[in-house]
């Protein structure tokens, strides 16, 4: 028997395959994708947000993905923004018919669909952002830690992105909103599980692929359009790491190895926010990454209250 899902959510950290099996089970139910990935709305970012457009196309057949490269480099986007956008494009594949897929791993922008959050467009602090100035990332991080954590600290992995998360965070202090602005949505959630030696191995594997397809390329190429090196380092990651070594802070070599620290950091990092997800009450159906797509598929189905379906 169907079950009255308004969406099925597929999550897993970095490097799980979390988008090739959204888009196998996108293929399979006639459905579209709606991506939950705070980089990926970034038009020339490709490589080194791990875009991968490849992974939406099955059987020859592509998949429609939603928010994905929707910002110019260097603009500024926010879970505010995201919830918005989410909703526009949700409400319009409900109207279609069909039962959107959410994939990604930024949890707060998942939690704050799914939850219906409440949220407030906050406005730069100008004082606070002077008073923070000249900190280090881990004084910055002790400090975000004193707050009730609102924002999503798995993505903070530069100084800007601390500054601005404390900054919301002052703001929500005193203007904190009811959190009702759109209903609940009843999601299916699926966890694409995968054992921390193999994310490991694949993360690694992964950043030498992208280095050869030439990501530092990519950055070279973005940073000569104008983007300043300060807005590339606040998405962090591989945008901080490899603008340190292109304006001469970092030698290659530290830039690997920082970059690669930094991303099994941040799958941990991502899985501690799944677990915490579980704690605030939600419900995830964790299946293997080593399992077959079509076993996947199978167990997804069966979850979904069809499991005879072709």
């Amino acid at each position: 028997m169907m079950k009255n899902y308004q969406l099925i959510t597929i999550i897993g950290p970095t490097a799980s395959g979390k988008t090739t099996f959204a888009a196998a089970l996108a293929h399979r139910l006639g459905t579209e994708i709606i991506s939950a990935d705070s980089r990926q709305v970034y038009r020339s970012m490709d490589i080194g947000t791990g875009k991968d457009l490849k992974d939406y196309i099955v059987e020859g057949q592509a998949i429609p993905y939603h928010l994905i490269d929707i910002r110019q480099p260097g603009e500024k986007y926010n879970v505010f923004a995201y919830q918005h956008d989410f909703h526009r494009i949700y409400e319009e594949l409900r109207e279609k018919g069909k039962l959107p897929i959410l994939c990604g791993g930024t949890g707060m922008y998942i939690e704050a669909v799914l939850k219906g959050y409440k949220l407030l467009d906050v406005p730069p602090n100008p004082a606070l952002r002077e008073r923070l100035k000249g900190k280090t990332l881990q004084e910055l991080e002790t400090l975000l830690a004193s707050y009730k954590q609102l924002h999503n600290k798995t993505d903070v992995d530069s100084a800007q992105r601390a500054i601005r998360a404390i900054e919301i965070e002052e703001y929500y202090k005193n203007e904190a909103p009811d959190r009702n602005e759109y209903e609940p949505i009843h999601s299916l959630i699926i966890g694409i599980d995968i054992d921390r030696e193999t994310r490991r191995e694949k993360i690694s594997q992964r950043l030498r692929t992208r280095l050869d397809e030439g990501m530092v390329d990519e950055v070279r190429a973005i940073l000569a359009t104008g983007v300043r090196p300060e807005d590339l380092i606040y998405y962090g990651l591989e945008y901080k790491y490899l603008t340190l070594y292109i304006i001469g802070q970092l030698t290659y070599e530290e830039m690997v190895t920082q970059l690669e620290i930094a991303i099994h950091q941040f799958a941990k990092r991502q899985m501690t926010w799944f677990r915490g997800m579980e704690r605030r009450g939600f419900r995830i159906h964790w299946i293997a990454t080593s399992l077959p797509t079509e076993e996947k598929i199978k167990q997804a189905l069966a979850l979904l209250g069809q499991p005879d379906a072709e």
